[in-house]
């Protein structure tokens, strides 16, 4: 956008000859002439008050002011100059005339004129190295500046054509030649092609203060590095092709035939503003200013003040290029450059906030640094904490600070900047407040909290650990003052922390939290509300409900450890959804699961809240709601108390579960319970059926099987508080795992075979036993096999013995359980069965079978009795013969009992019993075998030979042993003087040496 960036200034006119070149040194004027003469001129102040002194000083500059010719040198030339520059580092004066030739200022003696450079039309000075490139025909030599007075020739390379135009750029040269551009080494010579120059223009070449390039290509102007290639900075178009071009940052200042074109330097390369001055020949960068020489006049563009500058593009609305001059300003005005940014950014958003470019704008607000409260008023349906809300006016203040600053740069800043804070008047705001809360709006908003919220947390963060800082130590403080006199005590208060940072984080929290719903986002404001966060809770509670977003104000309540009212107000939700009446405005269905997995990370921290808040579920999912109890380890104890009181009829499940889980993690007491629970409500089905007469032994409820189940599964409860509550007529198979429990076997048995009548139930009974007894070999139960054959042979017994033992005795050992059967005599089969089988069975346990009766006495009882049970005792031999004492069970059958009914008995037993006597006879054998090799091989051992020549030595004195005594040590290898085993023996005695071998 156009605007003013440089005034023009005569300095001079009347020259009295055409001015064919231009240079300045300090605040002077050195225009070359057409008639070869060199005019100095000086400011007309200087010389009215003959400050030469100052005006030839290196540092001076241009002045805005006439200036009047001071001196004439003609014939300074001998014919008009092509051009002409000053080295101020070396203050010289280099031209081309006729050649090159070198003066020293400021009084202009001849240093050195290098007369191989005749004919020369152009030349290009690298002041920084000493160098000098010169164009003369279709050869370009390369020069050093030698000691300051002599130039010496480097190089000379030939070249396609004369060159038109040439810079350095580094350690290369580019040359512009007729149609096209080329990149010189200029140690090789070698050249590549750039690109062609322009049809209707010469090629101009413009070196830049970076180093880079600017080449001309008839209007264009285009970027390229040292090497040629093109830059992606863009390219600068002129209005024509210009004639010449110089840089003055950050400008370009141009020579069109008919005017002066000033472009930025900054892409797009926009027109900044046109000089009209016709006819200008030639143009010359200084330090403060541009100067455009005329036919006979000279003119100075000089450039207005940045502050200005910027001031007149700010209130044109073009902030990018008033930001950009902003980052010129000098390192001394710091504060004045922070200062109009942090303005122009906030204007520039408002620009782009108005216009609808609402991404934009906030990034300028951000980059303004602007407190998020003014940008927040932009929103009014974004509601912000009351307490915390900052009125108007001082959100504004920083924009009035901002503005006083600028004017201190520039008295027009201060009108055009207070103009442009001025609100927008009440006809234009209510289409305003539309455009502001659109989507678009709303999700840039989104995006500027989100960038500035790391910083603003942070700073919350590091303010509430100050505070927790300062009051320990204020407390420390406090407490130290107790222990102190009262006159050296001084009064303290307590130290007060800004709380500035919390509420710029509640704001913009809160306000976050609006936008992203607003925009839809409903899964980011979760996001944001799992983790730390600073939201007003009343604020976005009424908001979250006024517009049914409960999943996140479920989680706004369990950021803030609400979660009591959490889970109230999921168990609502969650009866709401399964109601019958449809409510379409909760938005989604919410399950009883969600509970569950609410209330998975309270079980450690509140565990009664847990207990509480699952009753609303336990009912719905009840197998999840026990598996949350026992997957988060809630205390066993306080579920089960807490089922107790408040859902009985969920206890059992409960404990059940945590059964199936691990039996051993279970504590006995719930164990216990559980058992006591499955009895209860068998007893009560139990009462039912007999008051009905529908009572049968062999019934089994669901209960029931569970509780027999229990019985025998687990060992935790207390077997003799449950057998009282047994009635005495029914529950028989629970009587006798509870007896089997206390170790009353023989009983047990008898109320498997005679009551229930179930011989395989006995069976089983006896191989539960037996694989228990070995396992614990402390507890052999080999001879319960034994006891339920006393129980088949002797049934009119067994059953008085349950009649008068119904109620539970103590526990007693096995060991001491006596059955009071009589002991049969044993004849020859017995008798040989006995020795096949030995008496040394471990196995077998002869204190639970009386030996004091006799074969008579057995028939006796039997007739008593009446009829035995013998087929299921040769039954039962007969399956379990591998784990009977085979002379104990035959001296418990009957006399008359066949030979022929034992044999599925008796032929496999003495098949083992054999096989077990021809197996130890094997080992026998082999053992006795190897301990004759064991034998032999000592023999061998104690067997050693030990050779003494004329060469063995003793391994102490390393002497020749000879046919003197010596000793061997142990290991058959090392000999010894025996005077020297003695020797060693003695020195060696309190060590105690291992003995040796003496030969």
């Amino acid at each position: 956008m156009v605007h003013t960036a440089y005034d023009s200034v005569e300095l001079l006119k009347g020259s009295p000859a055409r001015i064919d070149t231009i240079a300045s040194y300090a605040s002077k004027l050195l225009l070359g002439c057409s008639n070869g003469s060199l005019l100095i001129y000086s400011p007309s102040s200087a010389t009215i008050s003959s400050d030469d002194v100052a005006a030839s000083s290196p540092d001076a500059e241009i002045r805005r002011e006439a200036y009047a010719l001071e001196r004439s040198v003609s014939g300074f030339w001998k014919r008009a100059p092509v051009a002409m520059e000053v080295c101020r580092s070396r203050d010289l004066l280099l031209s081309l005339s006729e050649w090159i030739a070198l003066h020293r200022l400021p009084n202009l003696e001849t240093v050195v004129a290098v007369g191989r450079t005749k004919g020369a039309n152009i030349y290009s000075w690298d002041d920084r190295r000493g160098f000098l490139c010169v164009g003369r025909q279709k050869r370009v030599g390369i020069y050093r500046l030698d000691g300051g007075r002599e130039f010496v020739e480097v190089k000379e390379f030939g070249v396609p054509d004369v060159v038109k135009s040439m810079a350095w750029c580094g350690e290369n040269i580019c040359l512009g030649i007729r149609k096209e551009y080329m990149i010189m080494n200029s140690m090789t010579g070698a050249l590549s092609e750039v690109f062609p120059s322009g049809r209707s223009a010469p090629p101009l070449v413009i070196p830049l203060p970076s180093g880079e390039l600017l080449l001309g290509k008839d209007n264009i102007g285009v970027f390229v590095d040292q090497n040629g290639k093109l830059l992606q900075d863009g390219r600068i178009c002129w209005s024509e092709a210009p004639a010449s071009v110089v840089i003055h940052r950050p400008y370009a200042v141009a020579r069109l035939p008919r005017h002066i074109e000033i472009r930025s330097l900054r892409a797009p390369n926009p027109l900044i503003q046109t000089v009209v001055l016709r006819d200008v020949r030639l143009l010359l960068q200084t330090n403060n200013c541009v100067l455009a020489a005329l036919g006979n006049s000279v003119y100075c563009l000089f450039p207005v003040p940045l502050g200005a500058q910027i001031v007149q593009l700010t209130a044109s609305g073009d902030f990018e290029e008033a930001l950009a001059l902003c980052k010129l300003l000098p390192p001394e005005d710091s504060t004045l450059r922070v200062a109009k940014e942090s303005s122009i950014h906030l204007r520039y958003g408002h620009s782009l906030f108005d216009n609808g470019s609402y991404e934009e704008s906030m990034e300028q607000f951000l980059a303004s640094q602007v407190d998020i409260t003014y940008v927040m008023a932009l929103y009014p349906s974004i509601i912000l904490p009351k307490v915390l809300s900052i009125a108007e006016p001082e959100k504004l203040q920083d924009l009035t600070d901002t503005s006083q600053l600028s004017r201190e740069s520039s008295d027009a800043s201060d009108e055009i900047e207070s103009s442009s804070l001025q609100l927008q008047t009440s006809d234009d705001k209510s289409t305003l407040e539309m455009k502001k809360m659109s989507h678009n709006a709303l999700m840039a908003l989104v995006k500027y909290l989100q960038k500035k919220r790391y910083g603003i947390i942070e700073r919350a963060t590091a303010e509430v650990t100050d505070e927790v800082v300062s009051g320990a130590v204020q407390d420390s403080m406090t407490l130290s003052d107790l222990y102190r006199p009262k006159t050296s005590s001084k009064k303290r208060s307590k130290a007060h922390i800004s709380s500035v940072a919390r509420e710029r984080a509640t704001i913009l929290d809160t306000a976050l939290v609006q936008a992203l719903l607003l925009t839809g986002q409903s899964f980011g404001a979760v996001e944001l509300l799992k983790g730390l966060n600073y939201c007003d809770l009343r604020i976005c509670d009424d908001f979250l409900r006024e517009r049914n977003y409960y999943t996140v104000l479920l989680e706004l309540y369990k950021s803030n450890e609400m979660h009591r009212e959490a889970l109230n107000l999921l168990n609502n939700l969650v009866e709401e959804s399964n109601s019958s009446v449809t409510n379409s405005e909760l938005g989604q269905k919410f399950k009883p699961q969600m509970i569950i997995d609410y209330l998975k990370p309270l079980c450690t921290s509140d565990p009664m809240l847990v207990l509480e808040s699952s009753l609303h579920v336990l009912e719905s999912c009840p197998t999840e709601t026990i598996e949350l109890f026992l997957s988060e380890n809630v205390p066993a104890d306080l579920v089960n108390s807490y089922l107790k009181q408040h859902a009985p009829y969920m206890q059992s499940m409960y404990l059940e579960l945590m059964l199936s889980m691990s039996e051993n993690g279970i504590n006995p007491n719930l164990q216990n319970e559980l058992v006591q629970i499955y009895l209860s409500e068998v007893l009560e089905w139990y009462k039912d059926l007999k008051e009905e007469q529908k009572w049968d032994e062999k019934t089994y409820s669901p209960t029931r099987k569970k509780l027999i189940f229990a019985l025998e599964g687990i060992s935790g409860y207390n077997a003799e508080v449950l057998l009282k509550r047994l009635p005495s007529d029914a529950l028989f198979e629970e009587r006798a795992i509870l007896l089997g429990k206390l170790n009353q076997h023989h009983l047990a048995l008898s109320l498997y075979v005679h009551k229930l009548q179930l011989p395989e139930l006995a069976v089983a009974y006896c191989d539960r036993i037996y694989a228990a007894g070995s396992q614990q070999p402390s507890k052999p139960y080999a001879n319960i096999y034994l006891t339920l054959l006393q129980v088949y042979l002797n049934p009119r017994r067994t059953t008085k013995e349950i009649e008068r033992r119904i109620v539970p005795i103590p526990s007693q050992n096995p060991g001491n359980q006596r059955s009071g059967f009589t002991k049969l005599k044993g004849g020859r089969m017995a008798k040989k069965i006995a020795e096949i089988e030995g008496a040394d069975d471990t196995r077998i346990s002869l204190s639970s079978t009386d030996s004091s009766r006799s074969d008579g006495d057995g028939d006796e009882l039997a007739e008593e009795g009446g009829p035995i049970m013998l087929n299921e005792a040769l039954d039962l031999l007969s399956q379990r013969w591998d784990k009977i004492n085979g002379a104990q069970a035959l001296k418990l059958l009957p006399r008359e009992t066949k030979l022929q009914n034992l044999l599925p008995f008796l032929e496999p037993l003495l098949k083992k019993s054999s096989e077990h006597r021809r197996n130890c006879s094997v080992v026998k054998n082999l053992i006795f075998r190897s301990n004759l090799q064991v034998k032999e091989d000592l023999y061998s051992c104690r067997q050693t030979v030990l050779k003494i020549d004329g060469d063995s030595t003793c391994s102490l004195c390393h002497k020749r042993i000879g046919t003197s005594a010596f000793a061997v040590y142990p290991n058959g290898r090392t000999l010894v003087h025996f005077v020297c085993f003695r020797d060693s023996q003695r020195i060696k005695a309190v060590r105690g040496a291992p003995p040796m071998k003496h030969i």
